[in-house]
C-alpha cells in the first residue's frame, strides 16, 4: 500500500481521530455486547485495522440502520463508513469495491404459490421490506409489477409481513433464516434477486482519502485479513469478494 500522506490523514482523520460509521442493524458485520454496550464485529475490526495503519485512534459512530448512516454522509459526523455500496448512496459517498457480499432473497408463507425469484414480480404481489436497506433500494428500482410495503427495520418488516399476510418478505438470506423459524412451514426461495455489496466509503470531496481507502480494502482482501476477521467473529453468510 502507499503511505498515508498528510493529504490522506487530512481526509480520513480531520479531527485527529478516524471516525468510523457502523450500521448496528447488520448483525453479520456488527454486534453489541449487552453487558458493556461495546460494539464489535467484522466492520468494527476492519475499521480499527484502518486506524492502526493510519496511526490514529478510532472512534465508532453507531447508527441504528444503513439509511441513517448514509444520510449522515453530508453532515461531517463520520470519516469512513462500512455499509452497502448502492447508486443512491453513491451521490454523497465515494465507495470502495466490495469486500464481502450477502445474498438477498425472499421468504414466503406456508402454501405460497411463489416457487422462484421470477415468480415474485407479478401484479398483486405485496412484498415487505425494511426501508432504505440496499436491497429495498434495489427492488424499488427493479420491480415492475409487484408492490413494496415499507417498514422501518427488519423486525417491523417481518411483523407487517405476518400481520398483513403479505405475499413475500425481502431480506438478507441469513436474517430470513431467523425469520423462517418464527413462521413454521414458510420457505426461503432459492437463488437471489441481488447480492448486496458491502463496502467502505468516505464522504465525497476527500479524493486522497478515497484512493487510500480503496487500496486498503483491496490489500486486506488479497492478504486474507477479511476472511480471517470473518472467521474470528464466527460469522456465516458472508462471501469474500476477490481482490482486483
Amino acid at each position: 500500500m502507499t503511505e498515508a500522506t498528510a493529504a490522506v490523514l487530512s481526509d480520513l482523520a480531520p479531527t485527529g481521530r478516524l471516525r468510523v460509521g457502523i450500521n448496528l442493524s447488520n448483525f453479520l458485520l456488527t454486534k453489541t455486547d449487552p453487558a458493556s454496550g461495546e460494539h464489535g464485529g467484522v466492520a468494527v475490526d476492519l475499521g480499527r485495522e484502518l486506524g492502526h495503519r493510519l496511526g490514529v485512534p478510532v472512534e465508532l459512530i453507531a447508527y441504528p440502520n444503513p439509511g441513517a448512516l448514509a444520510d449522515a454522509a453530508t453532515s461531517g459526523a463520520w470519516d469512513v463508513g462500512f455499509l452497502a455500496a448502492e447508486p443512491e448512496r453513491a451521490k454523497d459517498i465515494d465507495f470502495t469495491a466490495a469486500y464481502v457480499e450477502i445474498e438477498a432473497t425472499y421468504l414466503v408463507p406456508p402454501g405460497s404459490p411463489l416457487k422462484s425469484i421470477a415468480d415474485v414480480d407479478r401484479e398483486g404481489v405485496r412484498i415487505g421490506a425494511p426501508i432504505k436497506t440496499a436491497y429495498e433500494l434495489f427492488l424499488t428500482r427493479s420491480l415492475k409489477l409487484a408492490k413494496l410495503v415499507h417498514e422501518k427495520g427488519s423486525d417491523n418488516a417481518f411483523k407487517r409481513y405476518t400481520d398483513d399476510k403479505l405475499d413475500a418478505l425481502a431480506g438478507l438470506r441469513p436474517r430470513l433464516m431467523i425469520d423462517q423459524e418464527k413462521q413454521p412451514g414458510s420457505r426461503i426461495l432459492e437463488g437471489n434477486f441481488t447480492a448486496v455489496q458491502q463496502a467502505a466509503g468516505t464522504p465525497k470531496g476527500r479524493s486522497a482519502g478515497a484512493r487510500y481507502l480503496s487500496e486498503f480494502i483491496e490489500e486486506i482482501k488479497r492478504s486474507g485479513l477479511v476472511a480471517r476477521t470473518i472467521e474470528a467473529n464466527g460469522v456465516q453468510g458472508l462471501t469474500v469478494v476477490a481482490a482486483a
